[in-house]
């Protein structure tokens, strides 16, 4: 009789039953999946992390790198905030209100005067978000079936964090399309300095002419009837006027921002380093680990007309170009750089060598680097 040869058992082929509840991120050390949840820092991401397993969970409360992608801007104030929403569907200016961060849905951020506004694009709207982090807690707002959450809420399990970025869903400053705004301010318990660049518009680079632009802008050199001071036009057809705009706007938005800051920066000893941002790339303000220590020591003073900081009275250094043809062959129409700081600051009012660090991205890095080079102009502003 013929033996015929059988095949591996099928326990040779499957494993067995019992490997297959083995967690291999049980082998890893905390120190390794903290690296890791470090380098997600995203608060949402975190969150979900934070519901695999107890062990993650524990581990998620001592990142020290988090950032919060707001989606939503509502009053942090009182529980009336929601109500008010609900009561405006659409903007009364520029500047209606100050605003809470919410995770939940999305709608226009801060306006800084002192209403809440139903902003241009209303909670719950098509692009909404929703995830509830910090469960079922106290203080939260519920709109359209959404839960939302403040970054205090959110926050407040995080016992370890160092360096927070707050990111809002769009800038405060309603600008006409193709205007050029973007402002760069920092903080101690008052303004420490801003920098805003402004355009009245912009010409982006033709392709073809990318080249040329390099090598005939890489040196600035002003035309014949360009000196570099201000034309007299600038000041009879509301050129000063609307520099005058954009800059109280871009303070107010900053005061605003910083003042929304106290209770993270209260509750949050170990911060070392705090962005709050929009991802229209409008404007930032930073707060360094000395700054944030500051505004420990010395609180703040709040505005007496809204609910933003104080700002004191200030310094400030123009400059201007009519056009401005950038490197890249981008070319600016009204370029305008104005460079803050309280007038009470010790540092040299003459010395601008700051200014050209503003971390704005490029090309605009250069067009700071172009107008500090043409003839100042300097103004004074009242606390406000």
């Amino acid at each position: 009789m013929a033996v015929i040869p059988r095949s591996d058992p099928p326990s040779r082929i499957h494993p067995e039953p019992q490997t297959l509840g083995i967690d291999h991120f049980d082998h890893l050390p905390d120190s390794i999946l903290l690296l890791v949840f470090n380098k997600i820092s995203d608060v949402k991401s975190l969150g979900r992390c934070c519901v695999v397993s107890r062990r993650f969970h524990s581990l998620v409360t001592q990142v020290e790198n988090v950032l919060i992608r707001v989606d939503c801007v509502i009053s942090d104030d009182d529980n009336s905030a929601l109500s008010s929403i609900k009561s405006r569907s659409s903007a009364s200016g520029p500047f209606s209100s100050i605003f809470r961060l919410v995770v939940g849905g999305i709608v226009k951020p801060l306006q800084a005067l002192g209403q809440f506004l139903g902003a241009r694009r209303a909670c719950g709207s098509s692009s909404s978000s929703s995830l509830s982090i910090s469960g079922d807690e106290g203080g939260e707002i519920e709109q359209g079936g959404v839960t939302h959450h403040s970054p205090t809420q959110v926050l407040k399990n995080f016992e370890e964090i160092r360096y927070l970025r707050i990111e809002l869903p769009s800038g405060e400053l309603g600008i006409d399309e193709g205007v050029l705004l973007k402002w760069r301010a920092e903080f101690g318990s008052t303004l420490d300095h801003c920098v805003i660049l402004g355009a009245s518009s912009v010409i982006q680079p033709n392709p073809m002419r990318v080249s040329q632009a390099i090598v005939t802008t890489t040196v600035e050199s002003p035309a014949s009837d360009d000196n570099g001071s201000i034309p007299e036009s600038f000041y009879t057809n509301g050129g000063l006027k609307l520099r005058v705009v954009w800059t109280i706007s871009s303070l107010i938005a900053a005061s605003a921002r910083h003042y929304l800051l106290q209770p993270i920066i209260a509750e949050h000893k170990t911060l070392r380093s705090l962005v709050l941002s929009d991802s229209d790339g409008q404007g930032v303000l930073c707060m360094n680990r000395d700054q944030l220590e500051e505004l420990r020591v010395k609180p703040l003073s709040a505005s007496s007309a809204s609910k933003r900081t104080l700002v004191p009275a200030l310094n400030m250094r123009l400059w201007y170009a009519p056009t401005l043809e950038l490197p890249d062959g981008t070319v600016l129409k009204g370029a305008t750089l104005v460079a803050i700081r309280p007038s009470e600051s010790k540092k040299e009012a003459s010395d601008v060598s700051w200014v050209s660090s503003a971390a704005f991205e490029e090309p605009y890095e250069a067009a700071v680097k172009m107008l500090v080079k043409r003839k100042t102009y300097c103004l004074e502003m009242n606390s406000f």
